[in-house]
């Protein structure tokens, strides 16, 4: 049985390389776990292999978790279609997209082909791992038996980042039947020393009034 090695790599993250020993008679699917297996992304997300020319232009689609409009096209499906049959070319190229939703692009590339397997191994397996895959946006490392997985967050996680602990909802409660005083729920000592300001505010004018009117008179006996 022919051996696969592919290298895969992210579109947008050079640095990030995974090589990967498959079976020839193996599936998409297959190829599609143990690569997540190694970046910690969750493998249930709708995801996409196109097979590609040497300038990672999309060709013919292989699917997995397709949508509705894909099925009914006859999208081929990762699940059911082995490696073997879009190997044309000693350097196959395929374009994976990985999960739709928050996606990630990939380059895959058929690097070499073995004509015996090892039969220490279990196939398929990672050969190489380079870099760290990135984080999926929204979403926290959890190490799940010496393994990195990513596990999704739920939308309102944000919370935790505030140190948000849900025993305060009495004091938020508290805050909610706090209101602004009107001016009739004002207190009495309050009311007083605001007609205190408006009675020196009229004083002020008034004598302010007197004596522009006294400054007149002068002008006026000057003369």
């Amino acid at each position: 049985m022919a051996i696969y090695r592919f290298k895969v790599s992210f579109e947008d993250y050079d640095d990030v390389i995974r090589e990967i020993d498959i079976k020839s008679n193996q599936t998409f699917e297959e190829l599609h776990r143990v690569l997540h297996a190694s970046t910690g992304y969750p493998v249930e997300a709708s995801s996409s292999f196109y097979v590609s020319n040497d300038f990672w232009i999309k060709g013919e689609e292989i699917a997995f978790l397709p949508n509705a409009r894909k099925v009914d096209r006859g999208v081929a499906l990762m699940e059911n279609t082995k490696l073997s049959k879009f190997i044309d070319d000693p350097h196959q190229k395929f374009y994976y997209t990985y999960n739709f939703d928050r996606p990630f692009d990939f380059h895959v590339e058929l690097m070499k082909i073995m004509l015996e397997e090892d039969e220490q191994k279990a196939y398929p397996c990672l050969f190489k791992s380079s870099g760290q895959a990135p984080k999926i946006p929204g979403s926290v490392v959890v190490p799940v038996s010496g393994v990195a997985t990513e596990k999704i967050m739920d939308d309102f996680d944000f919370l935790n980042d505030e140190e948000f602990d849900p025993e305060n909802l009495e004091e938020v409660d508290h805050l909610d039947d706090m209101s602004i005083d009107t001016p009739s729920e004002k207190s009495s000592e309050v009311q007083e020393v605001e007609e205190e300001d408006q009675e020196e505010d009229e004083f002020m004018d008034e004598f302010s009034d007197n004596e522009n009117y006294d400054a007149d008179d002068y002008q006026k006996d000057d003369y």
